[in-house]
């Protein structure tokens, strides 16, 4: 019966956390300007990926971060950097080099990251346009992005049916 209880407890804590939204947020570009994340929530869902220069693991990453963006439709990545500020020209040079199409933000003091609950970069946060949390990890492994791909397929194909039936 406390196995049960705990198991419970576990699952009911889970549907909790997974229907978390974001704050709206304002967040400043690589190129000075800044956006609120509502937005870029005008496009679609949003995978708002954490990373810095220094962090190999979030490098890799990228390479699938700046595929998924051209390959769907209807869906934006947004990889904020938590480089510190003296770093900044290392951050453009590493985006510019690489040709990266993605959006490009700045939390050079960490404050987003912490107000969302990162702990490690990379973190990854794919939000639904009602700033729902749809899905997070943290860290990368190769493999990793197997399953971002199907979690993005699926916030994508929600967006899509939503949009459709709204238009109708």
């Amino acid at each position: 019966m406390k196995k049960a209880l705990i198991l419970l407890l576990s699952f009911t804590t889970f549907i909790l956390a997974d229907s978390k939204k974001i704050p709206s947020i304002e967040i400043k570009l690589i190129d000075g300007k800044k956006i609120k994340i509502d937005k870029i929530l005008e496009d679609g869902p949003v995978l708002i990926n954490f990373w810095a220069t220094w962090c190999a693991p979030c490098k890799k990453e990228m390479r699938y971060l700046d595929k998924f963006q051209k390959e769907f439709k209807d869906f934006t990545i947004l990889a904020i950097n938590e480089d510190k500020t003296r770093s900044f020209s290392r951050v453009k040079s590493f985006i510019r080099s690489n040709r990266y199409k993605f959006v490009v933000g700045l939390d050079p003091n960490g404050l987003l990251f912490k107000q969302l609950g990162g702990s490690v970069v990379p973190t990854n946060i794919l939000i639904d346009t009602d700033r729902t949390i749809l899905w997070q990890h943290q860290g990368y492994l190769p493999g990793d992005e197997k399953i971002m791909k199907k979690e993005i397929g699926k916030a994508i194909k929600a967006y899509q049916k939503r949009f459709k039936t709204s238009v109708k």
